[in-house]
């Protein structure tokens, strides 16, 4: 009876160590985001990418402290770890993408409105970033096409970000003034 309380008040203070955390890493983030100048919606992607992960955390804790067998246990954590290097290693699959786009969120020197060129082999890509959000960077291109340029290709290609000059600074009110005149696709993106 004495080792049930002992678990019990080991859940607890599990319970408790991950709302802290999950309070403490929504307050980094944000201020990581303000810090940065990223669009609110990217702040909440990557905080509910990191919330998932620290609940998973959890969730195999108190698995352990429940006393589930090991053997299981092992066998959960090498697929979960599978899943993550496949994110990590595959070109296409979409966990890379959504991978890619947390270390964008982290790295990425360019933000929305800034005009890059990214080169592909012998040719290049230029364009106004219109959004940037976990799968993809959206951009505007000269001929004002939207382009879907996916995350995990713009960590692996050299990314150019073209000087701001004071004439790029009224185009960032002008494209954002283009966008929200946009009507919306029935995928939700604008057209």
């Amino acid at each position: 009876m004495e080792n049930y309380y002992f678990q019990l008040l080991l859940s607890v203070v599990l319970l408790l160590g991950y709302l802290f955390s999950k309070w403490t890493i929504s307050k980094l983030l944000k201020r990581l985001g303000i810090a940065k100048k990223v669009p609110e919606i990217r702040v909440k992607n990557v905080t509910r990418y990191f919330h998932l992960v620290l609940f998973l955390t959890l969730l195999v804790l108190v698995m352990m402290v429940w006393g589930v067998d090991y053997r299981g246990l092992l066998v959960f954590a090498s697929s979960i770890l599978a899943v993550i290097g496949v994110a990590l290693v595959a070109q296409w699959s979409i966990l890379s993408n959504i991978t890619a786009g947390v270390i964008v969120f982290f790295s990425f020197p360019a933000r929305i409105g800034d005009t890059i060129e990214i080169v592909d082999g012998a040719t290049k890509m230029k364009g106004t970033i219109t959004e940037i959000n976990l799968f993809q960077v959206l951009l505007e291109d000269d001929k004002g096409q939207a382009v879907a340029y996916p995350n995990n290709l713009i960590l692996q290609r050299p990314v150019i970000k073209v000087a701001t000059t004071s004439a790029n600074k009224s185009t960032k009110a002008t494209l954002q003034k283009r966008l929200e005149a946009r009507p919306a696709t029935p995928n939700g993106l604008k057209s």
